[in-house]
């Protein structure tokens, strides 16, 4: 804008001074884009190695100056002790970290627990053990910590917050047939849980849908088996927890992601179908990262993106230029 532009305006006044072109510049400009930024996380400390590297790779993440840190379950492998000593030692870790830290039940911490080699421990006592360490109140873990709201009742590991226009939400739903049994008669652990399971994911797609959000992340452990799903051929364990998210998706009018781990395949993609088999375009699954790959995904809420979010994958050590 100059006086170029008011004389051929016919302006007779003086011309627009640059201060005052710029603010109307700005005024009749498009909004900036807001951002925030989050880490996601599995599948790990497997091993002593990456119990030694995993410190490192939180203060790497914490630089990226991230709102909060998600693990999404398995802080150990699946032949180890699920003894006291190393859930206190999960704790002080995930404790450690500069950024807020939520983390999500896995199967190797408690559902395997039933195992030999993990000590033969009852699963359901492992769980309160988890309960009464990780989610004892209505914060994250973290030097620097986020207020989450759990569901009420006794499971207290489902929790839920907001991070700009978007509902975070942590489920128990582990790996790798949701605590549900092999055979034809499903464990009363299961049966108590899994409808609170779907309720808490109903209940926040409700929220989302009455604060007008623009999108969901779920955070929990298990690959469900999206295309078992969708062929038909779905596991007994995940059945109404998918049904419900399927169904739960189409009638949303935002963004929908899915994070989980357990399978061990980093990737990002679009593996849900509607009831007609279509691809449902408003949902992404994010898996983390799992044992033997180290590393992180980088999730960014984008205003200005149509999708809403953009995620990067960063290898653990960072790979050399």
């Amino acid at each position: 804008m100059n006086s170029g532009w008011a004389i051929r305006r016919g302006c007779r006044r003086p011309a627009l001074t640059l201060a005052i072109a710029a603010a109307l510049f700005s005024s009749l400009s498009p909004a900036t884009a807001e951002t925030w930024r989050f880490a996601l996380i599995g599948d790990t400390p497997y091993t002593a190695y990456e119990r030694a590297e995993l410190p490192k790779m939180l203060e790497a993440i914490a630089d990226h100056h991230v709102e909060f840190v998600a693990h999404v379950g398995d802080f150990k492998n699946g032949q180890t002790p699920c003894d006291d000593q190393r859930f206190a030692d999960r704790q002080q870790l995930f404790n450690a970290s500069r950024a807020p830290f939520v983390y999500v039940p896995g199967d190797n911490e408690w559902t395997d627990c039933a195992r030999q080699s993990c000590g033969g421990y009852d699963p359901v006592e492992r769980l309160q053990k988890l309960r009464s360490l990780f989610w004892a109140d209505g914060l994250s873990l973290g030097r620097k910590k986020i207020a989450l709201e759990r569901q009420p009742g006794e499971y207290a590991e489902h929790s839920r917050f907001r991070l700009g226009p978007v509902l975070f939400v942590t489920l128990n739903l582990p790996g790798d047939d949701n605590h549900r049994s092999k055979s034809r008669d499903p464990r009363p652990e299961f049966l108590a849980r899994n409808p609170v399971v779907v309720e808490w994911l109903r209940d926040s797609f409700k929220l989302a849908r009455q604060e007008k959000l623009a999108g969901v992340v779920l955070l929990f452990q298990a690959n469900p088996a999206f295309p078992h799903f969708n062929q038909g051929l779905v596991h007994d364990g995940f059945r109404d927890f998918l049904t419900t998210l399927r169904d739960e998706t189409a009638s949303f009018s935002g963004q929908v992601v899915a994070v989980h781990g357990d399978s061990h395949i980093n990737r990002i993609d679009q593996p849900m179908r509607d009831a007609h088999g279509r691809t449902m375009r408003n949902f992404v699954r994010v898996e983390t990262f799992g044992y033997p790959f180290m590393g992180w995904t980088h999730g960014v809420i984008d205003s200005d993106l149509p999708t809403l979010f953009r995620f990067e994958n960063h290898p653990w050590p960072p790979r050399q230029p």
